[in-house]
């Protein structure tokens, strides 16, 4: 076992969803367990995600009809951290918002005012429907003065027909339009860690990062002071991790892997302290 990863117990995990949990529609082996072993042991724990569609509850019947049961509060996404960063920044704010329910939801939730003129931000995040409409609107507002907020840099989406263009690429236009460039929450964004964690009411020292990818997943859980676990079921190959700076705290070949460390890491007078 990688010494660093034992370094410190680790009383919180977070971790990615897609290629971590779930490929697609279909739970990735070990993924149920993993959960059920969080559960049992009573760790506090984040699955989280940079997709700003979904809805907590949404996610949640996604994961469910895998076989993978949690509940909705413990799904963290780009939505809900970029909402509770601007809540912190100017509550009560008016907002353009281009995004669906898991972005409208969020923002709804922390008091914004959803408008279309006299707004103090331009929040983007991902659709399947970007009209012309509301991005001239948007580029509008922008050049007027409105400070422009992106959930996610990611420039493509998955689909069963292949890949989408997604926030990152749709933020790349607007900046053409406008020479501003926007201020991304989600990962590589450290900020998406800690309003996790905060979340949690956890420590980056004694906490994980798991995910699938060394851009994102990675480099966001070094930069916020944690360990990380890099699993190789999703978008990284073993040959690709040299190509990178900086070096996860573990290679492991996919969440199965990191089932018998939930407890193996967590000595049991520290699970007791904890929950005292």
């Amino acid at each position: 076992m990688n010494t660093s990863l034992e370094a410190q117990p680790i009383h919180s995990w977070l971790t990615d969803m897609d290629g971590v949990l779930v490929h697609e529609q279909s739970a990735l082996p070990g993924a149920a367990d993993f959960i059920a072993e969080l559960q049992r042991l009573g760790r506090r724990f984040l699955v989280l995600t940079n997709n700003s569609i979904f809805t907590p509850r949404d996610l949640r019947a996604r994961l469910a009809r895998s076989g993978i049961d949690l509940p909705e509060e413990a799904i963290w996404t780009s939505a809900l951290a970029t909402a509770r960063f601007l809540a912190e920044q100017q509550p009560g704010a008016a907002a353009y918002v281009i995004g669906e329910a898991g972005l409208t939801s969020a923002m709804h939730e922390e008091g914004f005012i959803l408008a279309d003129t006299d707004v103090e931000f331009v929040v983007l995040g991902e659709t399947r429907t970007y009209s012309f409409e509301s991005l001239t609107r948007a580029i509008r507002l922008i050049k007027a003065g409105a400070k422009f907020i992106a959930t996610n840099p990611d420039v493509t989406g998955p689909s069963a027909e292949g890949p989408l263009p997604a926030t990152g690429s749709v933020a790349a236009m607007i900046t053409a339009a406008t020479g501003i460039n926007p201020y991304y929450i989600g990962k590589p964004n450290p900020l998406m860690m800690r309003t996790a964690l905060n979340r949690i009411g956890a420590h980056s020292e004694t906490s994980v990062m798991i995910g699938d990818r060394m851009d994102t997943d990675v480099k966001s859980g070094l930069e916020a002071g944690m360990r990380s676990v890099l699993v190789l079921s999703g978008s990284t190959r073993p040959e690709e991790i040299a190509q990178y700076p900086y070096r996860p705290t573990a290679v492991l070949d996919g969440i199965a892997d990191v089932v018998p460390l939930v407890e193996e890491l967590t000595p049991v007078e520290s699970v007791e302290l904890d929950e005292d």
